[in-house]
């Protein structure tokens, strides 16, 4: 048999690792259009930061890697067309324009996704970047370490917009960030978000909400950014407005895309072509709690997707169990994390449903240390079964929503997690942990 995996990064190294394991006559080509392979993009905006200053130690394994294990990798390689009746792609060395065709018997599509960059004018100026790939990285830092970059403007407030203020806001820069939406985080509550805002103005960041970028100005480098509200001055421009599904070169296969462009699949990956796979944030996952396929690129839902691939491919018809589109964000001495159903999304599925807002701590108050936790908690009514938390504090935060990942996973009351028997030891945490007293808020 042999498999073909467009995407070199998470689901497709993981999904090409998997069958190899199972299967050591397997051949496996990979193409990707990027220099590197399998490496954690959600450590890019530390790296930018100098948090780590090797951003060789992103990588899980490099193609020389790959290669020792039977798994013939091309870099500098993008697949341009699909031909699904005749299992054949045609590939673009990006490097020198030849192209030719290859063929399969199974195909994995793990193309991830691309930034969203509108045409904005004076978007061809020095100095507006992106952050998505290893390549976006290492550019970035060069820059941002400059001693004449002092004003940065970041655009958009999601959870790379996030991660990258603290970034600048580390190196001492002067951050401004601007999103078009009413709120930052657009994922968390707003009991959630504005406690980082407050937070985010406490460390003169400023944030502009309901605010749209129209242009830049500049000579050679961009010097202003136009929005509709204002001009602001800007030495560094930083576009992390989202991202989109990388499938246009799937138009005319007959593979079944969302209205986004993300891959339809089932539960095992598998598109509505066979012996044609998806996974990864090109393509929707299946969610627990919604019950349906959604649109989450999560690091964390391609590499179990990918593996899941790897079997499938393998001959198995495992499934995937689905996310709850778990997600933690640092912003400077805030910790931020949710799972689960948010409250506006339990309002968009019409459940009937209770919640509560909680103040605790992460320890008692007689050992050093300790500082506030809040916790939002949503239930289904008749049941009490949790279908979403969030949480923010500067410790334990994050960890704490991990529980209650565990808790929906497994279908639990608020009342049995209230009484669950969590560790208690001052410095860690109190006899009433803050996940029991949100847990047992709910009546």
């Amino acid at each position: 048999m042999k498999l073909i995996v467009i995407g070199g990064v998470a689901a497709g190294m993981s999904a090409a690792s998997k069958l190899k394991r199972i299967d050591q006559n397997a051949e496996i080509t990979v193409y990707e259009k990027g220099e590197y392979v399998s490496y954690g993009a959600c450590g890019l905006p530390y790296y930018v930061s100098g948090e780590n200053d090797d951003h060789t130690k992103m990588i899980a394994r490099t193609k020389q890697q790959f290669e020792q294990k039977g798994i013939s990798v091309n870099i500098f390689h993008e697949v341009i067309k699909v031909a699904p009746e005749r299992k054949q792609i045609m590939v673009r060395n990006v490097n020198t324009g030849q192209m030719f065709l290859d063929h399969y018997d199974k195909l994995l599509v793990a193309t991830g996704t691309s930034a969203i960059v509108p045409p904005f004018d004076g978007l061809e100026l020095d100095n507006i970047h992106i952050l998505k790939t290893m390549e976006d990285g290492l550019a970035l830092k060069e820059i941002a370490h400059q001693p004449h970059i002092k004003n940065v403007v970041i655009v958009g407030g999601g959870y790379i917009g996030m991660e990258l203020a603290e970034a600048m806001h580390g190196l001492g820069k002067d951050v401004r960030i601007i999103e078009q939406a009413e709120k930052i985080l657009l994922p968390f509550d707003r009991e959630i978000t504005d406690i980082a805002m407050e937070h985010l103005q406490e460390n003169n960041v400023d944030v502009h909400l309901n605010e749209r970028v129209e242009s830049f100005n500049g000579y050679q480098s961009v010097q202003q950014v136009i929005t509709s509200k204002g001009t602001y001055e800007a030495d560094l421009v930083i576009l992390s407005i989202g991202v989109r599904p990388a499938t246009k070169f799937l138009d005319g296969t007959g593979i079944q895309l969302a209205a986004n462009g993300a891959i339809k699949i089932d539960r095992e990956m598998r598109t509505n072509i066979e012996d044609i796979y998806a996974a990864g944030d090109c393509a929707e996952v299946y969610h627990f709690v919604k019950q349906e396929n959604a649109y989450l690129p999560l690091g964390t839902n391609a590499n179990k997707c990918g593996r899941i691939a790897g079997e499938n491919i393998a001959g198995a018809h495992r499934k995937y169990i689905g996310t709850l589109g778990s997600a933690a964000v640092k912003i400077i001495d805030l910790e931020l994390a949710r799972t689960g159903l948010s409250e506006a999304e339990a309002k968009d599925l019409s459940i009937d449903y209770k919640v509560e807002f909680v103040k605790a701590a992460n320890h008692p108050g007689y050992y050093p240390g300790q500082t506030p936790l809040w916790i939002k908690l949503i239930c289904e009514s008749r049941t009490r079964r949790i279908i979403g938390a969030q949480a923010i504090g500067q410790s334990g935060a994050v960890l704490r929503i991990d529980m209650f990942a565990i808790a929906i996973q497994n279908q639990m009351p608020a009342d049995e997690l209230g009484m669950t028997d969590l560790c208690y030891a001052p410095p860690f945490a109190g006899v009433w942990d803050a996940v029991h007293i949100a847990s047992n808020a709910i009546k």
